[in-house]
């Protein structure tokens, strides 16, 4: 070549080479600088020049051309092209590469090929043996592919997955892809499309589609059919789903949902997201042809921030019947819903909020007359520091009005206020005073009816409880060097209270302290209802030990308890453990003797014959390639009873709760397994039986749930729920489901 020059290798500058070296001129150096240019005419707007490095350079300025080999690489309009040869046409603008052509989009999506002639700012040419890498860990190859305005890849013989290659055998097929005759990939509506499809797994061909297309794996929301749904159940026959994605713009987006049944009629679900800077809007809403009549539900929250400190928001939450939910698969099991709005702030050691509750019922056990409207709701809650004599006041204040068509009406404003002094003494005893306060007024009509069952109609009233604690603790702690560490901590407390006697199980409304057990977690409380409704009164003491031994991994840790009064009460339940002078008997131990077992047992005992009245056992042992939990629940009444009635709890009431429940679940490489089973000894009843079983790697999840129900919810009689999904990452997921 009489006009080349040949450089010596390292890294030269396209422009500097051009300008300076070649003397083609500013006119020449614009024109090989845009590969988009076309002839000698200037560069279109928006194309920036080329730039590039290489090893190597040639110029033939004969042909219009330069050749640069070695480690090229050139970049333009966010556009890097990298190969082991480049050679720029400057009369027809392409730049042909060979040799492991490498191209870096502006979305980060890299593009391989065996070779490449691009042009127009490299968003148009062909490619031979492309290959790009796609994020999500996809991949696409292709035989050949024509590339236009850097928005579409046309590709001939093209395959797709997510799945990586077997490490020792690349020849073998991956676990899925699919294979199609033609394809489009479209870069500027993010998504790829399929034509003469076939999806195999491990290169066997299992499904055939003429036509068929999926979102960009980059995309995270894109508008378009979701994968359809089929199943059988009882209740709807066979039915199909085919829902339809649609985003509306960057902070809202909407799901439609049509159903088709062959027992009853079609559904249409509508599901609404919105996000905002300020919070966020959900809406689940369906209508449906459903048993001949008219079904439906809508289930909506919001939460908005107003500032740093304030925050309001609401729930609503409306269905036609507790079959209908169940039957869509809206809601595997609901009894009541719950709907709310509310106003809370946050300050430094306070809280308060304002809100008002509504429920439905949505089986006929329990009725929508009974249950309460609670409007409105207000507390604050307060939490000091240290003051000049060492305490620290704390309080809560409250009030609530609710309503109810067919029970008792209550209107109740209250404080509950607490002042702690802890110190600790010269033997190593820790102390603490304690002065504690709850007040509150009542005003309350239909007390007659449920859930007090009180034989006056209504009452109004306040009242005052003072009460004063003394706690101390004397940790003993030993030091055994190879025995491990040891510790003794008795524990005592006495609170001092006027009695209020049983008159309040008549007087006062109970709308907080329905719930009761007594237990450790209690045994130190000044009252062991769970609020002020109902409370303890008189002179008590309780009394405790604490102990704990550790030894490298092994560690115990225990207590035991009883409480003690100078007078007897009736408002605790029957046979709750706390009606005499001396209460039962209350105990908790925690063994952990290994990494891989863990057992806690809590119980209570009769104080006289040490007949076990509660027993609470949870065990777990192995790790996460096997683990078997087991648990146990033992109550010698059934407190979801009683306040079913006026007078003396039902006969249901003192029958014993008796439970079991086992499970196993094991890990291993891909591969999840799970089992529970659950059955009541005291009926000698199954109660639930439950299993899992969940494959999933990087390109492929399966996972097969299957759910026997034998109690009977609402007067039906059980239920079995076997639900299949196969979910191929990046392109959709498959499911079926039988009820």
């Amino acid at each position: 070549m009489s006009a080349a020059q040949r450089s010596r290798p390292g890294l030269l500058l396209l422009v500097l080479v051009l300008a300076g070296l070649c003397g083609f001129g500013h006119q020449a150096a614009a024109q090989l600088g845009v590969l988009s240019s076309v002839g000698s005419g200037p560069a279109p707007s928006g194309d920036k020049p080329v730039t590039f490095t290489a090893d190597q350079v040639q110029y033939d300025q004969d042909r219009a051309l330069v050749i640069a080999t070695g480690h090229v690489e050139a970049w333009q309009n966010d556009r890097v092209l990298r190969a082991d040869r480049i050679v720029f046409d400057r009369n027809t603008n392409v730049a042909a590469a060979s040799g492991n052509v490498v191209l870096l989009e502006p979305d980060g999506s890299v593009v391989f090929s065996d070779y490449a002639e691009l042009s127009e700012g490299m968003r148009n040419g062909i490619m031979k043996g492309m290959r790009a890498l796609l994020a999500q860990n996809a991949r696409l190859a292709a035989n050949g592919a024509r590339r236009t305005e850097g928005k579409v890849n046309e590709m001939s013989r093209m395959i797709y997955s997510t799945c990586n290659l077997c490490a020792k055998d690349p020849s073998k097929p991956p676990l899925w892809d699919i294979r199609a005759l033609t394809a489009v990939q479209d870069l500027e509506h993010k998504k790829i499309e399929y034509e003469d499809a076939v999806l195999d797994m491990f290169g066997i061909p299992i499904a055939y589609f003429p036509y068929m297309w999926h979102v960009d794996p980059s995309v995270k929301r894109a508008s378009g059919l979701l994968i359809p749904a089929i199943g059988y159940s009882k209740n709807l026959g066979a039915f199909a789903v085919q829902p339809y994605y649609w985003v509306i713009d960057d902070q809202q987006d909407a799901t439609i949902t049509p159903w088709i049944t062959s027992k009853q009629g079609s559904q249409l679900e509508l599901d609404y997201r919105l996000r905002l800077n300020e919070g966020s809007l959900t809406v689940q809403s369906s209508a449906a042809d459903s048993n001949g009549g008219f079904g439906g539900h809508v289930f909506s929250s919001g939460r908005f921030n107003y500032d740093d400190t304030w925050r309001y928001g609401f729930d609503f939450n409306r269905a036609s019947s507790a079959a209908y939910l169940h039957d869509f698969s809206v809601a595997w099991y609901a009894d009541v819903l719950t709907s709310q709005f509310f106003l809370e702030g946050f300050g430094q050691g306070s809280y308060t909020r304002f809100d008002s509750r509504f429920y439905q019922s949505l089986i006929t056990g329990i009725a929508n007359t009974n249950l309460p409207v609670v409007a409105p709701r207000y507390t604050y809650s307060y939490f000091g520091q240290p003051d000049d004599l060492g305490g620290r006041l704390s309080f809560d204040v409250g009030g609530f009005n609710v309503l109810r068509s067919i029970g008792t009406n209550t209107q109740r404003a209250s404080l509950s206020a607490n002042w702690e002094r802890p110190f600790s003494g010269q033997l190593g005893d820790l102390w603490k005073f304690t002065f504690h306060v709850d007040a509150a007024s009542y005003s309350a009509s239909q007390l007659n009816e449920i859930p007090n069952f009180s034989p006056i109609s209504s009452n109004s009233l306040a009242r005052a409880q003072p009460q004063a604690a003394v706690e101390v603790r004397w940790p003993f702690w030993r030091d055994g060097g190879a025995s491990g560490t040891q510790l003794i901590e008795p524990i005592a407390q006495v609170i001092v209270a006027p009695n209020i006697g049983n008159s309040q199980l008549v007087r006062v409304p109970n709308e907080d302290s329905v719930a009761f057990e007594f237990s450790d977690a209690n045994l130190f409380s000044f009252n062991r209802f769970p609020g002020i409704d109902r409370l303890e009164g008189g002179v008590r003491a309780n009394v405790g030990l604490h102990g704990d031994w550790t030894l490298g991994g092994v560690n115990v840790d225990g207590l035991v308890g009883q409480s003690y009064r100078t007078e007897s009460t009736q408002i605790m339940p029957p046979l709750s453990g706390l009606n005499g002078n001396v209460s039962d008997i209350v105990g908790r131990v925690s063994v952990h003797p290994t990494n891989w077992l863990d057992v806690t047992y809590r119980t209570r005992l009769g104080n006289q014959d040490l007949a076990v009245h509660s027993a609470d056992a949870l065990a777990s042992i192995g790790q996460s390639l096997f683990t078997v939990t087991g648990g146990y629940l033992y109550t010698n009444t059934n407190p979801f009873y009683l306040y079913d009635q006026a007078g003396p709890p039902p006969a249901s009431y003192f029958l014993p709760r008796n439970e079991i429940t086992l499970g196993a679940s094991t890990k291993f490489g891909h591969w999840r397994f799970s089992t529970s089973v659950r059955r009541n000894l005291q009926t000698n009843q199954m109660v639930s039986l439950d299993a899992r079983g969940t494959y999933e790697d990087e390109c492929f999840i399966f996972d097969a749930d299957f759910n026997r129900r034998y109690t009977s919810i609402d007067f039906d009689h059980g239920e079995t729920i076997f639900l299949l999904q196969v979910t191929f990452k990046t392109v959709g997921t498959f499911g079926v489901n039988a009820l």
